[in-house]
């Protein structure tokens, strides 16, 4: 085994991210604490910022700069308390913190104000004057209704003109519209404003190191890419459980559900790193493409069938990990009579000529027994004519997984003899666990997205045809649901999710993977 190496610093042939500033709207936000401010925490530590690096929040809320710093500074001391998120200190490295600390500055405005911009493009001047430079990325951790509005005000006050002296870029979160229709509404909006190479869609998944690594194992190891086709591969499994409700977010969630916060964004991304051709390089537009062009082979169900290849779900009272949960319908801002899906599983199939046949079964859901994203690719049964008569059994098919989050890693089962006099099969996993042979600490995911954009790299943002695709995909979903019909299939909190989805797999003669500890 390899000698573990620190993650806490910048890789020899990387350069600290240019000077800038990070404009956050939505600063007083749960983004903001629960992952951005982290984030930047650990580019600190890393090194990774310049130090004429600062952030600006902007918010409706009065405050001022001292009770902002105290604010973000008591939620990250709680993080590190409470564990158990997608930040995973085991202590809050003060120095670092201090450093980001004494570079937060607070705007008080309203978004649709006229006078918030004007305010904030004097501080950018200013800051120019100070420091040289006018570089700024401008981060949208509000509500997606804010989206449009937001860029038009900075288009209006001329501060998404860049120069010699400065870039302007945009980081619009997700979800980017909520149907087909509203995400190409939203995306020529914007695109009147700022240029495609100015809008950074996020998505922090594609900021998870194992997600990255999808295509290094594909495309840097001969032994897999013969074996990543129709020919070989049965099935894949996408998965991704929560084991939180919806807690606070009622109000978002019941005007969102699973579909629209999870599927065209983060679960269609991990299923294009899985089904992607190779690239003719790792330029961002080159790797972009292959993945439209994987998200645009989704088969198009009519309706009828978007019905029958899909299961919604909505978690009921139980408990997960020994903490008692009410059911949804009686969360804070939920509608007692609420038909949104906390979860749901798909049948999806890819028709082109790598995949075709072979059906991609997607699941996701709130509420579920264990927290976990993975991607699991189920190669077919090898055939079984030598174990014939013998006391071995058929031969269960090979696995390979890559585990996501919690525990970032991959790992292949395959079968072995028993030791014994007789032939019998056994299961036995080799397994790859980044923390083994990597000293990698945790990370949310935006430590790698925040500085690709501060030095100019879309490679793992998405592009207005890869958003349109994947709405365009699970449309025929919405549609389907959006009928009187479409109800929800209720599900014990703690639980796998409805029966309803495992026989949506049965029926295809294929079961999911187990939610539990042990896998």
């Amino acid at each position: 085994m390899s000698t573990p190496v620190s993650a806490r610093h910048l890789p020899d042939d990387a350069e600290p991210a240019p000077p800038s500033t990070l404009v956050v709207f939505g600063a007083s936000g749960d983004l903001t604490k629960r992952l951005l401010m982290p984030a930047l925490y650990n580019l600190a530590r890393e090194k990774a910022l310049d130090p004429a690096f600062e952030v600006i929040g902007v918010d409706h809320l009065e405050r001022g700069e001292d009770d902002f710093r105290a604010y973000l500074t008591t939620s990250m001391q709680a993080l590190v308390k409470e564990g158990g998120g997608e930040f995973e200190a085991a202590r809050l490295d003060l120095q670092a913190w201090n450093w980001i600390a004494g570079r937060l500055r607070y705007l008080t405005g309203d978004f649709d104000d006229p006078e918030t911009y004007r305010r904030l493009a004097e501080r950018l001047e200013k800051r120019a004057k100070e420091n040289g430079h006018a570089n700024a990325v401008f981060y949208l951790a509000t509500a997606p209704r804010f989206f449009g509005t937001v860029i038009e005000r900075l288009g209006a006050a001329g501060l998404t003109r860049e120069t010699e002296k400065g870039f302007r870029r945009i980081v619009i979160e997700k979800p980017f519209g909520t149907d087909l229709a509203s995400a190409e509404a939203l995306n020529r909006r914007i695109l009147k404003i700022a240029g495609e190479s100015q809008l950074y869609r996020i998505d922090h998944f594609l900021g998870k190191e194992t997600v990255q690594n999808i295509m290094v194992l594909r495309f840097a190891n001969g032994f897999f890419e013969p074996l990543w086709n129709r020919d070989h591969i049965d099935h894949v499994q996408i998965t991704a459980a929560e084991t939180v409700g919806v807690e606070h977010r009622g109000r978002f969630y019941e005007a969102t559900g699973a579909l629209r916060d999870m599927v065209p964004n983060h679960m269609f991304q991990l299923l294009a790193m899985t089904a992607m051709e190779a690239p003719n390089s790792f330029g961002a537009d080159a790797v972009r493409s292959e993945k439209a062009k994987v998200i645009e082979a989704v088969r198009r169900w009519s309706p009828e069938e978007a019905g029958e290849n899909s299961v919604r779900g909505q978690y009921d009272a139980g408990s997960v990990l020994g903490r008692p949960m009410r059911p949804y319908t009686q969360e804070p801002d939920v509608a007692p009579d609420s038909t949104t899906e906390t979860y749901v599983a798909l049948k999806l199939m890819i028709d082109n000529w790598r995949w075709a046949s072979v059906p991609f079964y997607i699941r996701t859901g709130k509420s579920m027994a264990v927290r976990r994203t993975e991607i699991a690719i189920q190669f077919k049964q090898a055939p079984s004519i030598l174990f014939r008569g013998t006391p071995a059994g058929l031969p269960d098919p090979n696995l390979l997984v890559f585990r996501i989050q919690p525990s970032e890693g991959i790992s292949l089962r395959f079968a072995a003899k028993v030791p014994g006099r007789t032939v019998r099969l056994g299961e036995v996993d080799m397994d790859f666990r980044y923390s083994d042979y990597f000293a990698a600490e945790p990370s949310t995911g935006y430590e790698t997205l925040i500085y690709d954009c501060l030095i100019g790299d879309p490679t793992l943002f998405q592009r207005a045809d890869n958003i349109e695709a994947g709405w365009s995909a699970v449309q025929p979903f919405l549609d389907c649901w959006a009928q009187p019909s479409g109800g929800v299939h209720l599900y014990k909190s703690g639980g796998s999710g409805p029966l309803a989805a495992d026989a949506l797999m049965k029926r295809d003669g294929r079961a999911w993977l187990p939610l539990s500890p042990a896998v």
